[in-house]
């Protein structure tokens, strides 16, 4: 049975979508999270198919409110080593690309909330992950902080007109600054004065959602899918 380490980040940054399908697909997680459950050691992952980690209200190198964003990170470069199959979703994402050489910047460009467009690059068609979803599409964004730039050696897979680097791969490691396990139900959870300072109103997020939604996660759906038949192989 394929096997993966799923680590938490935040508490309202939950693996939504991901555990649903994980059960359909015969998967088994070990769920661990941060600042509560301990990180295996950067050898154990051996014992995992795969590595997802989810999002959070961080930056990925601020060790002194999240400590476990050291040892997280060295997990991230065991599996570059080993050649283990990674995604990383919004500060996931971001923490692969701080390993990498990256530039990772609080409170940069302007903010993202709620279904945003994302259109894939022309490298996304080769890609055996991106290839798997439509050129255009619509994911879920919460964002303040960003990726600025990514060493030569990765590959933009996906960008949005507010934030170049919503997507991006480096080896079998594929970094997202969207939400592909969010939906409608996050935007539901969401502190409506909290939007407001950023530029955002909830009942307009709410709308979109109805619209755009159901594209969302059916190709959300099949990012995961592609992503499963890399661990797989």
């Amino acid at each position: 049975m394929t096997r993966l380490l799923v680590i938490v980040n935040d508490i309202e940054s939950q693996p939504g979508l991901l555990t649903r399908w994980m059960i359909s697909e015969n998967v088994e997680f070990d769920l661990r999270i941060g600042g509560v459950s301990p990180l295996p050691v950067p050898s154990e992952l051996d014992a995992y198919d795969g590595l997802i980690m989810l999002g959070g209200g961080y930056m990925p190198d601020e060790t002194d409110r999240a400590p476990w964003l050291a040892d997280e990170a060295e997990l991230v470069r065991r599996a570059l080593a080993t050649d283990l199959p990674q995604f990383g979703i919004c500060l996931g994402g971001q923490l692969i690309a701080h390993v990498i050489g990256g530039d990772v910047r609080a409170r940069t460009g302007a903010p993202e909330k709620g279904y945003t467009r994302i259109d894939t690059t022309a490298e996304a068609a080769a890609d055996p992950v991106f290839s798997a979803i439509r050129p255009r599409t619509s994911f879920v964004e919460s964002h303040v902080d960003r990726i600025v730039a990514l060493p030569e050696d990765a590959t933009l897979l996906a960008t949005s007109e507010a934030c170049e680097f919503q997507a991006f791969r480096v080896g079998r490691a594929w970094g997202t600054q969207f939400h592909p396990e969010s939906t409608r139900a996050n935007i539901e959870r969401w502190d409506a004065e909290k939007l407001q300072t950023l530029g955002f109103d909830k009942d307009t997020l709410l709308e979109e959602a109805m619209e755009l939604g159901p594209e969302g996660e059916r190709d959300s759906k099949a990012l995961f899918s592609a992503f499963l038949t890399v661990v797989r192989n």
